[in-house]
């Protein structure tokens, strides 16, 4: 992930090339919420690995159609995939995803 080849003249290498960044930032940003931190710990946290969509609304105390909008923010951030089944859809984690935002984010500072 690590660009080399752009250093400053006070040598200082850039670590993300722009693609790099923007992806880091969409990810960073859809985790930068109350709501969607919820919804992510609540299918971390699940034992079949996944949750319907109609789960969180009460847990987490908004409308159906504000944790659909959440829903859709994680997954247009590649957090999480889901599945529809019948009038739901069920949400599980971006395999390695976190993890891959968690590492670009320390590769990055240091």
């Amino acid at each position: 992930m690590t660009n080399q080849s752009a250093a400053s003249c006070d040598g200082a290498i850039l670590q993300l090339n722009a693609a790099e960044a923007s992806l880091l930032a969409n990810r960073l940003g859809a985790l930068a919420d109350p709501v969607r931190l919820q919804i992510l710990s609540m299918i971390s946290t699940s034992p079949a690995g996944e949750v319907c969509a109609c789960a969180f609304v009460d847990p987490i105390g908004k409308s159906q159609p504000t944790v659909s909008h959440h829903l859709k923010v994680l997954a247009e951030a590649g957090l999480v995939d889901g599945d529809k089944r019948g009038r739901w859809i069920w949400y599980r984690l971006t395999p390695g995803a976190l993890n891959a935002a968690t590492t670009a984010l320390l590769d990055a500072t240091s």
